[in-house]
């Protein structure tokens, strides 16, 4: 009997592999998982909740929530797509639910029931799971390929599935088969900004602003959304959707750089400063710091009132050209320095891995080494937030499980 052989008991190591017996019966589909349990960070994803995919059922609309590897996924998901997700775990009881940013989740707003979805579907199908077996070399022995376990023991499989994450054991064994990879680095993080305007102010979020990272030249890496100010600086889909887009950039500045915040993106400065002037006109004997007239949370309307100096009895009539001008600039392009990067939450998401170029993205084997496959994040594929990451490892798994099940 045909023998396949998984490295890695996470989201796509179990997808794979269930995908690849469901393929085809007659093979023998072995998870070798270094851990003491499997599937950890699905059990931690969404805050325990698990964001399993997207409402985005348009391959070229998905394929933009993908700084890199969204080129290579376009074919792919014509093959398997949110859709699919959606169909494949609600034909065995798991319904999943939309909420309003369009993140779809369990309907019972918990991760233990997608990893009972997949062990369950991985034992029925006679898939074995071998947790504690970290594995210590990959070979190539003539046809076969020979994995030596850390305690001491080899197997032999026909066929691997590498699908270790963002583990660097597992872009050594690629690069051993004569892979390229592209240097992993963090994606997905929040800004460090300590800045006397966002003193106090954790916990405000702001609806819609935009965010500009400046010096980047002809690279234009600006994003906007929904912003949440913190302890630390701010966070947000805003924020870790241009962490994602200058994940390499931010590491090679390390994490030092100026960025632009347009608390208002929906002005320009000559109507921004149209709307200040008509305020001026009509509400000349209020105070300006206890009345914002503009769509903004009432604290930080008033953290850049005081920030500029404006007198906190100063009524609108008696606000200065200069003043107003210093109001628009502040609002619409304040300039804030990025000291270093946070986390998001407990979930960690890297750029970088296994390039694309030597992958063939139909059956997901190596162009390189015959009877090898990739799939998740090993892979150069990293997604913004909002179940994209488990989108490209649930369709990259499904693709190389159904090639690998094709008789030897």
């Amino acid at each position: 009997m045909p023998n396949i052989i998984v490295i890695g008991g996470g989201a796509a190591g179990f997808f794979g592999a269930i995908s690849c017996a469901k393929a085809n019966s007659n093979v023998q589909v072995d998870i070798l998982e270094a851990g003491t349990k499997p599937l950890a960070k699905v059990r931690i994803s969404g805050g325990g909740r698990c964001n399993v995919t997207h409402q985005c059922f348009n391959p070229a609309q998905l394929v933009q929530n993908y700084p890199r590897g969204g080129k290579a996924l376009r074919g792919a998901f014509t093959r398997f797509q949110p859709q699919d997700t959606v169909k494949w775990y609600e034909s065995r009881g798991v319904k999943l639910k939309t909420e309003v940013d369009g993140r779809m989740f369990p309907i019972t707003d918990n991760s233990a029931t997608i990893i009972n979805c997949l062990t369950k579907e991985a034992d029925k199908l006679g898939i074995v799971l071998h947790t504690r077996t970290p594995v210590k070399s990959l070979e190539k022995k003539e046809q076969k390929f020979q994995i030596s376990l850390k305690n001491g023991s080899k197997l032999l499989a026909d066929k691997v599935l590498i699908a270790t994450g963002s583990n660097p054991l597992g872009y050594s064994w690629a690069k051993h088969f004569g892979h390229t990879i592209e240097s992993p680095v963090p994606s997905l993080f929040t800004f460090n900004i300590k800045d006397l305007r966002l003193q106090g102010l954790a916990g405000v979020s702001v609806d819609n602003a935009n965010l500009k990272l400046l010096g980047t030249g002809k690279q234009k890496l600006q994003q906007q959304g929904a912003l949440l100010i913190t302890h630390w600086g701010i966070s947000g889909p805003v924020t870790l959707k241009l962490s994602a887009w200058a994940a390499r950039y931010l590491y090679d500045k390390k994490y030092n750089n100026i960025l632009e915040i347009n608390w208002l993106p929906q002005y320009n400065q000559e109507t921004l400063k149209q709307e200040l002037l008509q305020i001026k006109a009509t509400s000349p004997k209020k105070k300006i710091l206890s009345y914002c007239p503009l769509s903004l949370p009432r604290r930080l309307w008033q953290s850049l009132v005081k920030y500029l100096e404006i007198k906190p009895d100063k009524i609108w009539a008696d606000l200065s050209k200069k003043e107003l001008n210093q109001l628009v600039i502040e609002i619409i392009q304040g300039q804030y320095q990025i000291t270093g990067k946070g986390v998001f939450k407990e979930e960690f998401v890297t750029c970088g891995g296994v390039n694309l170029k030597e992958i063939n993205f139909k059956t997901m084997e190596s162009k390189i080494s015959p009877g090898l496959y990739f799939a998740g994040e090993v892979l150069d594929i990293d997604g913004v937030t909002g179940g994209f990451n488990f989108q490209s490892a649930w369709t990259t798994s499904w693709l190389a499980g159904n090639a690998m099940g094709v008789v030897i």
